[in-house]
């Protein structure tokens, strides 16, 4: 993390590991950005900054905290928890929905900060609908039913 001096507040820096090494690699990096500078949701993790044009390349967001897969193996959440945690994850969804864009959840990509508010993260696979559909690029355990069902009527890009 790093304390940006304009707004006054800590953020998240993610380093971009070469991002434009492959066209592959570009287009997740471009469509990461592009996503990200787009969603302007409280569930949905928000574009603070992006390094691309100098070395090394980051991509700054604000910091949220513990991802819930962390703070599920650390501790047992209470029914309340849940129930907040499901409600804020379905208005990120629903968001998410109308952008027609959606990616591999799962709570490794779900951040958490002390007052248990919850946003979506790393949009590094997160496609459009109208985008061309790439079979089984998702974490196995966590594949939407759809793309295990149909993989084999989604393009090999």
């Amino acid at each position: 993390s790093a304390y940006d001096t304009k707004t006054r507040q800590k953020v998240a820096v993610k380093k971009l590991s070469r991002p434009f090494q492959s066209l592959i690699h570009a287009r997740r990096t471009y469509r990461e950005l592009r996503l990200l500078k787009h969603m302007k949701h409280e569930n949905v993790c928000f574009f603070v900054f992006c390094s691309l044009f100098y070395f090394p390349r980051y991509l700054v967001t604000n910091l949220m905290g513990a991802d819930l897969n962390n703070i599920v193996k650390c501790q047992k959440l209470t029914d309340d928890h849940i129930q907040f945690l499901i409600y804020q994850l379905l208005r990120g969804l629903k968001v998410l929905a109308e952008c027609s864009s959606f990616r591999d959840l799962k709570p490794s990509n779900l951040a958490v900060n002390e007052d248990c508010e919850l946003r979506i993260l790393d949009f590094g696979l997160a496609r459009q609908t109208d985008d061309e559909m790439t079979g089984y690029v998702a974490t196995r355990w966590y594949r939407a039913p759809e793309i295990m069902l149909n993989w084999m009527h989604y393009n090999q890009t």
